[in-house]
């Protein structure tokens, strides 16, 4: 019994291997964020293991070099419309392919999923070419139009779980009390689907904030999020102080981290899973 209750020695070799490449990425993650941000607050940091001193005055200078209340603004205007716009196109997308079948249902998921699983350069640059055709290139409606084309289908395919898992019944019984499609989706569905409504949302928001790619190839001088000035205070012309751009990429590390947080208080990352498991199971 003693002889079959042990650990075999490759599987403690294995775990042992895992744990410490998971504590070793963990690590450098740690030491990255802090030393961004033991820079952001030091006064003169070079050659040593810690800096010479410690002040607030790079967040005041890089709040008035980078301009970071006009571009947090127009980060917020960018993730608010993009998010009202996303949830009034994809809740109701999100039903119809849960609920209906008709001719190429399959085709329509297959499109909604290439945004998702295809890079974004790949169709950002095509986009960003109409855009710009079209008079939107370097304006703020364009890098909402931009933002859209990933995020209504994210708000789909994590809304079409919520709205399988509800009873068609409930539905039916609103319409024997003369409740039509539309009173039934307002009053019926969207009271109940409410948490899972808020949680694709919450996701949208933070992707939003955290996309790069397309709003880089789209935005202008005045249309520019958080993440892509904190790319142009990096790399473009002129000389700046490090510890400027790090107090920059602070502010944009705790925006993320704050939303990320409420998101993951209204969402488990488990639950859009949850229906595919039990179908599994049946």
């Amino acid at each position: 019994m003693r002889a079959s209750s042990r650990t075999p020695l490759t599987t403690r070799l294995w775990a042992f291997g895992v744990w410490s490449v998971v504590i070793f990425f963990v690590l450098n993650l740690l030491g990255l964020i802090g030393s961004v941000v033991t820079s952001s607050f030091a006064t003169r940091w070079l050659g040593t293991w810690f800096p010479a001193g410690f002040t607030w005055k790079w967040y005041f200078a890089a709040w008035d070099e980078f301009q970071l209340g006009d571009v947090l603004w127009v980060t917020f205007e960018v993730v608010g419309w993009v998010v009202v716009i996303s949830g009034l196109l994809g809740v109701p997308a999100a039903y119809a392919l849960a609920r209906r079948e008709f001719p190429g249902k399959r085709f329509v998921v297959l499109l909604l999923l290439l945004p998702l699983l295809v890079p974004s350069v790949t169709y950002g640059i095509p986009l960003a070419t109409v855009l710009y055709k079209v008079g939107f290139g370097g304006s703020l409606v364009g890098v909402i139009l931009a933002n859209l084309v990933p995020t209504v289908p994210f708000v789909v395919l994590v809304m079409i779980p919520f709205i399988e898992q509800i009873d068609p019944r409930i539905e039916s019984a609103a319409r024997v009390f003369g409740a039509n499609t539309f009173k039934v989706f307002v009053y019926v569905l969207v009271p109940i689907l409410m948490p899972g409504v808020l949680a694709a949302l919450l996701l949208v928001l933070v992707r939003t904030i955290a996309m790069f790619e397309l709003t880089f190839l789209v935005a202008g001088p005045g249309s520019q999020t958080l993440v892509v000035a904190l790319y142009y205070a990096v790399f473009a012309a002129g000389v700046r102080a490090v510890q400027s751009i790090d107090a920059m990429a602070v502010v944009y590390m705790v925006t993320t981290l704050i939303w990320l947080i409420i998101a993951l208080r209204f969402v488990n990352p488990t639950q859009i899973v949850a229906r595919a498991k039990r179908d599994t199971s049946h």
